[in-house]
């Protein structure tokens, strides 16, 4: 499982994740880092077999108009600090990956989680 992390989260969080032992890249670690086009982000999911992990809800669209990417991670959490953030994934990796696996289109809210 590997991770696409989008532009509106931040490069920490790929650190974070590969630091728990998952395959991730952020935007940052692109040719053309966070100015990577959606459809780039998706033509790099579908060759990289990535997981597209973004706040973005042009990906939701996509997804469910086209099925791309073919997997997303929703983050729904507003504005919080990125302490928050990485928190909130601390505490929830193991049932994000396990959803992950269940599912295409996984949603990560504060509270919960919703596999779509």
């Amino acid at each position: 499982m590997k991770f696409l992390i989008d532009a509106q989260l931040p490069s920490s969080l790929a650190e974070f994740l590969r630091r728990r032992g998952v395959d991730s890249i952020h935007t940052l670690d692109l040719p053309k880092s966070n100015k990577t086009s959606d459809a780039e982000i998706c033509a790099i999911a579908k060759d990289e077999n990535c997981i597209v992990v973004t706040k973005d809800s042009d990906f939701i669209e996509s997804y469910l108009l086209t099925a791309t990417p073919s997997k997303i991670l929703i983050v729904n959490t507003g504005n919080i600090k990125n302490s928050k953030l990485l928190q909130l994934f601390e505490i929830a990796l193991d049932e994000i990956l396990t959803s992950l696996k269940e599912s295409n289109y996984v949603e990560i809210m504060e509270d919960k989680i919703v596999v779509h």
